[in-house]
């Protein structure tokens, strides 16, 4: 019985920590309005410490949609390039090297550009942002700051956004 009672509050404790009870999988389907298209004004305005969620320039973790199926998604870190409204505009990142594909040939390398290792992964493995895909983040469902983005990388990845548009 005590073990029931503890797997309950950890599962509790899990849904609070990431997220899920705040914007779970059906909630965030239902007001995800989809990927922004077009050309965003991108500046990198961070300032971690002004009781906002988070600002441009700023990596934090979110639940992030699956492009093939909006229904599901994960929680990864993404890179916060502006606004759009109440949503924060954003991309994804990850730590696969896509750079190289099958037998070493460049394949989506226009897709994704190298940011390197922060903060933002704790095992401190390199990472590279999607430039071609746009999220809309509610403020609302960003856990936890990451890392602030160096103004030259950010402004390499600003080009890139406006080069895949």
């Amino acid at each position: 019985m005590a073990e029931q009672g503890w797997g309950a509050r950890v599962a509790r404790l899990a849904r609070r920590i990431l997220g899920r009870g705040r914007v779970g999988r059906g909630e965030a389907t239902r007001s995800y309005p989809g990927d922004f298209q077009g050309v965003p004004t991108v500046r990198c305005t961070p300032n971690p410490g002004n009781g906002t969620v988070a600002d441009p320039g700023e990596i934090v973790w979110t639940w992030v949609p699956f492009e093939e199926d909006p229904r599901r998604g994960k929680d990864r870190p993404v890179l916060v390039i502006g606004h759009d409204g109440r949503w924060l505009l954003a991309l994804p990142l990850s730590s696969k090297d896509h750079d190289r594909g099958v037998g070493g040939s460049r394949r989506g390398h226009s897709r994704w550009t190298e940011i390197g290792s922060g903060a933002w992964d704790r095992r401190g493995r390199a990472s590279a942002v999607r430039v071609d895909r746009i999220l809309r983040i509610d403020p609302a469902g960003v856990r936890r700051q990451g890392a602030v983005l160096d103004k030259v990388r950010f402004l390499q990845v600003a080009a890139a956004v406006r080069a895949a548009a």
